[in-house]
């Protein structure tokens, strides 16, 4: 019989982290152990305040259900469609527990060392200065594909900085993406979109907020810069309705996270409907510790796919678990000299 138990934790960022909820100083996650003869398999519950479908009592709440009798969550994965967190959790701590406990859900070349996934270099909301510092990092480091957050500060000078980078970089040399979490308004959108586009970007994520599905589309259709959403996939569960909306927005790209959009089964789901339909995407990691984050990298890796996809190594905190990964120049690898350490 499988039994299991859960873990709060609490992660402290070593700098204050600028995101499109605020300024971040700790991120309280969950772990989640499921043992049966012996084995203990984990999972990493981290929804966010204010941008996940589930709010953190929930989360207990479900966690205490889960623990009284896991049996029925785990015959039907589908009970925790309304947390997609918990959801993405449960089923990596089974994964996990179905291959020893080993924390190798996914056995491949990358779990083997052998081949590292390319990732994007992220640079965090700050000062326009500071931002410039992070770029000059990333770009030290070999990282080939940039990822910006925009829309929190004056737009002529987030501008003024991408202009800078392109001047340098030409698209062949440097991609750029933008994230722009919501942030501009449907009145002025489309101009912005045009001279982000005159950079020659390779995207720009949720350029408006999530649920104006009629403005989205009309964007989608006349803006020069590929659209990716993001937050517009947040509680769209049901098959559906993710027909509904990919089929009413069209959009060229989706950002996939397993915390936020349903699981590991979840964005299998949204990966075969954009295939389908030749839609784009990638996958990011969401500020999980590095239990949640080496079972996304894993996953990821088994995508095959070439684009640079938006996972960290958790560096941002000063008592995350200590696991394998790491990243050598612009790419994500398991170093299997290394172990976990909770």
């Amino acid at each position: 019989m499988i039994k299991a138990r859960y873990q709060k934790y609490e992660l402290h960022f070593k700098q204050p982290a600028g995101t499109s909820r605020g300024v971040l100083k700790t991120r309280t996650v969950w772990y989640l152990f499921l043992k049966v003869n012996g084995v203990t398999g984990f999972g990493e519950c981290a929804p966010l305040p204010g941008l996940s479908i589930e709010t953190p009592e929930q989360v207990e709440e479900q966690l205490e259900k889960i623990c009284d009798d896991p049996q029925p969550f785990i015959s039907s994965i589908d009970l925790l469609q309304d947390f997609p967190s918990l959801k993405f959790a449960l089923e990596t701590a089974l994964l996990d527990l179905q291959n020893g406990g080993k924390r190798e859900l996914f056995p491949t070349a990358f779990t083997l060392g052998e081949a590292g996934i390319p990732i994007n270099g992220l640079i965090w909301m700050n000062d326009i200065e500071n931002m410039q510092g992070q770029i000059e990092e990333k770009l030290a480091a070999g990282f080939q594909c940039i990822k910006l957050k925009i829309g929190a500060k004056d737009f002529d000078q987030e501008l003024a900085l991408l202009k800078a980078v392109r001047g340098r970089f030409s698209s062949d040399q440097i991609i750029l993406r933008v994230d722009a979490n919501g942030a501009f308004d449907t009145k002025s959108a489309p101009e912005k979109l045009k001279m982000l586009a005159e950079l020659q970007l390779h995207s720009i994520e949720q350029p408006i907020g999530a649920g104006q599905w009629k403005e989205m589309a009309r964007l989608c259709k006349t803006t020069p810069l590929p659209i990716a959403l993001d937050e517009e996939l947040i509680g769209i569960n049901e098959r559906e309705e993710k027909i509904q909306l990919l089929e009413t927005i069209h959009p060229r790209f989706l950002v996939l996270k397993p915390s936020l959009h349903g699981g590991i089964s979840g964005c299998d789901e949204w990966i075969e409907m954009a295939n389908e339909r030749s839609i784009g995407w990638w996958i990011t990691s969401y500020l999980e510790s590095n239990i949640g984050l080496n079972a996304i990298a894993q996953w990821a890796f088994t995508k095959n796919t070439k684009m640079h996809q938006g996972l960290g190594t958790g560096r941002l905190f000063t008592n995350n678990i200590e696991s394998p990964l790491e990243i050598r120049g612009e790419k994500l690898w398991f170093n299997t000299a290394k172990t976990f350490e909770m």
